[in-house]
């Protein structure tokens, strides 16, 4: 058997893809906020936390919470749809109910 000396051309093809810039910009843009976020929390003059206070003077980060949001609401949607499938008939008229009551 003869040694393998491709092992390195395997890694740069498993290797991911540099970052691109979109990606780098998203990652700058997250560790800003972060940041943010860490400074106001971080402040022993800080009595109380005001969430409402962090989502008006940082900038990006209202749109940020939005879209998070947006996104988690989406995959709460699609976890609800999936299990479904495994509700007995009581149980989905029982949630059909409570749809219909908050109409």
């Amino acid at each position: 058997m003869t040694p393998r000396n491709i092992k390195a051309i395997d890694d740069l093809e498993v290797q991911d893809p540099p970052p691109s810039s979109d990606k780098e910009s998203q990652i700058v843009k997250l560790n800003r906020l972060l940041g943010a976020v860490m400074r106001y929390l971080s402040d022993d003059e800080q009595e109380e936390i005001d969430i409402e206070y962090l989502l008006e003077n940082t900038e990006g980060l209202r749109d940020w919470w939005s879209e998070y949001r947006e996104l988690d609401r989406k995959r709460v949607e699609e976890e609800i749809k999936k299990s479904l499938t495994d509700l007995s008939l009581e149980e989905l008229e029982n949630i059909r109910e409570q749809i219909r009551t908050k109409e």
